[in-house]
Order: structure tokens, then sequence, then C-alpha cells
């Protein structure tokens, strides 16, 4: 073998008997005999070839190969300590695993965590941002925000947002190129996400407009069109509940009142064949409060 894995039992009484210098402590450590460790260190040195310890009067030394040896293998067993409490739940039910999309966890979820854990502060939400799919096998996660219509045969999905397109620029943009019919898109610069490719297509023919919706820049998510839109660099194209907040306040402007729903919307996912956890239960009834409550403030004129 290119990488020589020795056999893990043998090695964890190789490290325990020569941490602490004792066959005798080694044995107690671990809650076997004195034989089975002796067992476990010989079969560790037949498997190298190598004798690591000298037996002493009273007691037993490293060889040159055993400290060469204890000294890889306590660096590898604080590696894997370290790896297991990073990921570890033991004792620890109140930690809620998140993965979302870089523009929802920036536009939607991030602003109001800081109310969640104010009503849930012994849950300890680790959220992680990635366009990949999940994978709820090999990831340690509760659950995923995922974008679509919801039609996963193996996840539960709770509706979260609809995906409804909207064209936003800065006002200093609008005041310098005076957009007031989708046609005028064609003499300006289109931001593009590249997460979401086919928005600006999508929108232009609902709306009517022979605009070529190919050229512009292109980001890898919605939330760095949004960025460059907010610098002047063009007009992106929106879901309209991320930037709503942000209509309202004059930092982006809608140039036409004209929306599109594309028939798609984000969802909260988990496994079906897995009951939810206390905090992802807790979770869930926390977004449906705040969805509530983005339905008012979308319906106030």
């Amino acid at each position: 073998m290119s990488n020589m894995i020795p056999p893990l039992n043998p090695l964890r009484t190789f490290e325990a008997a020569a941490r602490l210098s004792s066959l005798t402590q080694a044995a107690e450590e671990l809650n076997v005999s004195q034989v089975a460790v002796s067992r476990q260190v010989k079969v560790l040195e037949e498997y190298l070839g190598v004798v690591l310890f000298k037996r002493l009067h009273r007691g037993i030394e490293l060889t040159d190969e055993g400290r060469q040896l204890y000294e890889g293998v306590t660096r590898a067993f604080v590696e894997i300590g370290n790896a297991a409490r990073r990921v570890s739940r033991r004792g620890r039910r109140d930690i809620l695993a998140i993965q979302s999309y870089t523009t929802f966890s920036q536009r939607w979820l991030i602003p109001r965590l800081t109310q969640f854990h104010e009503a849930f502060p012994r849950i300890e939400v680790r959220l992680s941002s990635s366009t990949a799919p999940v994978d709820f096998e090999t990831q340690n996660l509760d659950a995923a925000i995922r974008a679509g219509k919801g039609n996963w045969p193996d996840l539960h999905s709770e509706k979260l947002v609809d995906v409804e397109l909207i064209p936003i620029c800065s006002p200093a943009f609008q005041e310098a190129h005076k957009l007031t019919s989708p046609d005028d898109l064609s003499r300006v610069r289109l931001l593009h996400s590249m997460a979401r490719p086919t928005d600006w297509a999508a929108w232009l023919k609902r709306v009517g407009s022979t605009v070529d919706p190919s050229p512009g820049i292109r980001f890898e998510s919605s939330a760095l069109a949004y960025e460059a839109a907010s610098l002047d660099i063009g007009v992106a194209i929106a879901t309209k509940v991320f930037v709503k907040r942000h209509l309202q306040a004059g930092s982006f402007v809608a140039p036409f009142d004209m929306t599109c729903y594309s028939g798609e919307g984000y969802y909260l996912t988990w496994p079906k064949n897995v009951t939810p956890s206390l905090p992802l239960q807790k979770f869930l009834s926390w977004m449906r409060e705040q969805i509530d409550k983005d339905e008012v403030l979308i319906s106030d004129p």
C-alpha cells in the first residue's frame, strides 16, 4: 500500500503504553488485562517488523523506532480527536446545521437570524452555503434550502418564498439612463447570475420585450449581481423578496413595475426517512412566522 496503516487496536494500545511508560497502567486505562496489552503490542511489532519497547526490570522504554512511531501516532490521534469534536453532536442536541444558497443566506436568512437566536438562544445554528446538490447521506446536515418546484421524491419540502423576478438598479443608474420601458434595457448592461442563468430571458419573454437577454456580465451568484447593481454597473434581475426591503429603503429602484413568477420557489428540505430534530422543528415554525410577516410586508402598498 502507498500509505501503510497498521491495525488500529494495536496502535491504540501501543499509544497508551508508550504515553504511560507502563504495560500495567495501559491495561488499567484500557480496562483489559496486562497480557492483552502485551499481546497487542506484539501484534504491532510483528506487523512492522521492529521492536518498539525495551523490556526493563521495572518497566518499559521506547526504542528509537518506537519513539518515531509514538510521535506520529500522537499527532494523528490529536487530529482525529479534533476532527471528531468539530462534527460531533454527542451531548449537544441543540445544534442545527443548515445549508443554503449564498443569495438566500445573505439577502433573506442572515438579516433575520438574530431574531431566531434571541428566541432560541440554546440552539447553535451552523449555516453553510453551496450551490452543489445536497447529499444527506454524507453531509452532516439537518436541512437544506433548495430552489426548484419542490418535487424531490426523497425529501420533505416546505416552500419558503416564491421566485418572483424583477429588474433592479441603483437610483443613480436610473437617474443617468432614464429607463422607462423594458426595451430600454437594450442600451444598458445586464447583470446575470450563473446560478440562475435563465432569469433574464424568462422576464423579458413574460413582458413581451425583444431585447436580447444574452449580453452583459455574469456573476457566480445573484448576491454578486445585486452588489454590482448597487455600484451603478448595470441592471440585475432579482428575486423580489430578496430586495423588497432595499426597494422600500430606496437603495434599489425597480425601473419597471413588472414582475414575472418563474414557477419556482425556495424550499426548506430534509430527508423523508428522517424525523426532524427538535431544533429543526423550532426553526421551521420560526421560518413560517417570518414568511407570514413578509407576505404582509409585500402586500402593503
